[in-house]
């Protein structure tokens, strides 16, 4: 399991970008989206089918990259408005993207409070 340090943010880039590249495309599609590879976030990049995602981040000392490609099914990115060229996510989202689970279908469980009446 990846965890991330709180005062990492992770940035999803809507468009699809070309998988084939590594450090210094990936580098440089961050800068086209007019954010700075080398602060120390996490630049999440999919490919058009949503199949293969791969993350970019500068740790200080050097890059590193983590791909993924999904078996079956495909990566979900959460909820856009109009317009928009990326998305920031907390570390569980990310996590939860990972490992290819929908969490936008997500829902929060129904629950009863103790003493509560049942009303059927």
């Amino acid at each position: 399991m990846l965890t991330l340090p709180p005062t990492v943010r992770v940035f999803v880039a809507v468009e699809p970008l070309d998988m084939r590249g590594s450090f210094d495309s990936l580098a440089g599609a961050v800068r086209r989206l007019g954010l700075d590879p080398v602060d120390g976030h996490l630049y999440l990049f999919l490919n058009k089918r949503r199949r293969i995602a791969k993350a970019l981040w500068f740790d200080g000392s050097g890059w590193c990259v983590l791909a993924k490609r999904l078996e079956t099914g495909s990566f979900q990115l959460p909820r856009l408005e109009d317009g928009q060229t990326q998305v920031t996510i907390d570390g569980a989202t990310f996590a939860s993207l990972l490992a290819g689970i929908d969490f936008t279908a997500a829902r929060r469980g129904w629950y009863r409070r103790l003493g509560a009446k049942e009303t059927r």
